[in-house]
């Protein structure tokens, strides 16, 4: 059973599921733990007034009154609670102003503009001209302002690829990821600002990659995973001689494959040798490709993704992915989702924050293996609930976008 106790009445052997408190404010990285006598003292002497306990994992308060505990909504796996988190409201982060619905159709003129920009710009570069930068500043600025609007609308609509057109789409993807993740952790102006533009250029080296190698469906010979690895110090050449000075594109556009634990490439920075949109960009153009659907691979589902993303050690700053997670939620937009009552259903909407239940579109049994009415839940009204996270390739389901967008 699931209750929330004051942390005064906290016990060795406890096992917690969740620490309410003001975000970041709590020691402890993960969520979901037994707790030892160290933990207890290191929890009364934080911040937080009251957690979560799963007394049939645990230990149990000797005695407690109705009023002391709740039910609590179970939400994903360990991995990615250990990186959500209820945040107040952050000074200067973009709050959502258009709905949904209304953004999607702002956000489908960007990616169609984004994508042909793009595949103009290293069409350029492959025949050895130089390219003008103009239109990608003011394009990144129609991002930004999309994000603006509405975090989710551009990000979940550029996931939406082809293996066609992923090279493309991606740097369009990316810049959204990053501009809504920098807004999200109320970063200065001036980082905010260079957010989109170093998303959408990120990856300009691969106009030198052979299209061969990059739409190859198979895995990459040494030789050419070679040539792979060298596009961020191609991008970052070609982008100089463009004329390009800011300091921070440059950056994210030679070391956005770079790695927390200095096993990154091209250079194997450290930590300390990594600003934080460089450290954006590394979680931004990871979660992008897994999401999306390569020449040699199918997408994985966005919560799994998440999920997965959270099991990596030593890849990724923590308090980007933390920040990641806020803006997507622990079930993306798109994500296949079951429920207690063997329904398979879509996410449509976010929770409230990150830990609230989603809205969601039922449209199938998974008991009777057959489509039902689509109709639409609100899990934090609902008496149902997610259990788990489902395949839509191993379902047989496609275009699942279909059930989402309006």
């Amino acid at each position: 059973m699931l209750k929330t106790i004051e942390t005064q009445s906290l016990k060795a052997g406890m096992y917690v599921v969740k620490l309410h408190g003001p975000w970041l404010q709590h020691p402890f990285w993960r969520t979901r733990f037994v707790v030892d006598q160290d933990d207890v003292e290191a929890l009364l002497a934080s911040t937080i007034g009251q957690v979560d306990i799963d007394t049939d994992r645990g230990g149990d308060v000797e005695a407690a009154s109705d009023g002391g505990m709740r039910r609590t909504t179970p939400c994903a796996d360990e991995a990615v609670l250990a990186f959500a988190a209820e945040p107040p409201p952050q000074e200067g982060a973009a709050q959502a102003r258009a709905g949904m619905g209304e953004e999607l159709a702002r956000a489908r003129l960007i990616c169609d503009d984004g994508r042909a920009l793009v595949e103009a710009m290293f069409g350029e570069l492959r025949m050895g001209r130089a390219i003008e930068l103009d239109g990608a500043r003011d394009l990144a600025a129609r991002i930004d302002a999309s994000v603006s609007r509405n975090p989710l609308a551009l990000v979940s609509l550029a996931r939406l690829k082809t293996a066609d057109n992923y090279t493309y789409l991606h740097s369009v993807a990316v810049a959204g990821l990053m501009s809504a993740v920098a807004r999200d952790l109320a970063l200065p102006d001036h980082q905010r600002e260079r957010a989109a533009i170093a998303g959408l250029l990120h990856d300009t080296g691969k106009a030198h990659v052979p299209l061969a190698i990059l739409n190859k469906p198979g895995k990459l010979l040494d030789e050419e995973m070679t040539l792979m690895r060298d596009h961020p110090a191609t991008g970052e050449r070609l982008l100089r001689d463009a004329g390009l000075e800011d300091a921070d594109v440059l950056h994210v556009v030679r070391h956005h494959h770079e790695r927390m634990d200095g096993k990154g490439y091209p250079d194997g920075l450290a930590t300390e040798e990594l600003p934080v949109l460089t450290r954006v960009s590394a979680v931004c153009d990871v979660y992008d490709a897994i999401t999306s659907n390569r020449p040699y691979k199918a997408g994985w589902d966005p919560a799994e993704s998440l999920r997965r993303m959270a099991s990596w050690q030593g890849h990724f700053d923590p308090l980007v992915l933390k920040s990641l997670v806020r803006v997507l939620g622990i079930y993306p937009v798109g994500s296949l989702v079951r429920l207690a009552s063997d329904l398979l259903a879509v996410v449509v909407a976010p929770g409230e924050h990150p830990l609230a239940p989603p809205r969601v579109r039922v449209f199938f049994s998974a008991r009777s293996r057959s489509h039902v009415f689509r109709r639409d839940l609100d899990l934090g009204t609902s008496n149902d609930r997610i259990i788990g996270i489902e395949s839509a390739q191993a379902w047989g389901f496609r275009d699942l976008e279909k059930l989402w967008m309006p």
